[in-house]
């Protein structure tokens, strides 16, 4: 799909122009920008990230796993040491925390890859190097009736740049 960038040197018309295109819902707006900066996250109000999820699974997964290969073991082994019981959940909690955490972190680490496609193998539509030394970038993903509105809501709050990306 065809879309417009708009290159902004500054962080306020940056965030006037998504605020405006958020307001005429003229297509899907990404937001370029040198350094995270939290004016940009609370104009876009993107919920919070999905590798949370990740971390979650990962974790459940990692304590069910630590639990479940000692007393696996104990059981198919036993020791039975005084009338004790062969599979006790006590002495097991460090096992199962410790792969708690590291299967749940491996997890985030993966979500991060998969959420951020990384490695990429194309190059972003609509970026330009000039988003990575100091300027800020709007890219609108937008419908060919759309594209002049766009245009003109860039062009008003400052855009240096504004071009038709494919």
């Amino acid at each position: 799909m065809r879309g417009i960038v708009g290159v902004f040197p500054e962080l306020d018309a940056t965030v006037e122009a998504v605020a405006e295109l958020k307001k005429l819902r003229v297509g899907d707006v990404t937001v370029y920008s040198p350094t995270p900066r939290h004016e940009l996250d609370d104009v876009l109000k993107q919920g919070p990230s999905v590798v949370r999820v990740y971390t979650l699974i990962g974790a459940l997964a990692g304590v069910t796993f630590g639990y479940w290969i000692p007393i696996w073991v104990s059981d198919y082994w036993p020791l039975v040491v005084g009338g004790k019981p062969i599979a006790s959940w006590v002495p097991y909690t460090i096992i199962g925390f410790e792969l708690m955490v590291l299967i749940g972190s491996l997890a985030t680490v993966l979500g991060l890859f998969v959420n951020a496609r990384i490695p990429r193998i194309t190059q972003t539509v609509g970026y330009d190097p000039r988003f990575s030394d100091g300027s800020f970038g709007i890219w609108v993903e937008c419908r060919p009736d759309e594209q002049e509105t766009v245009r003109r809501v860039l062009a008003a709050n400052g855009a240096a740049e504004v071009r038709d990306e494919r």
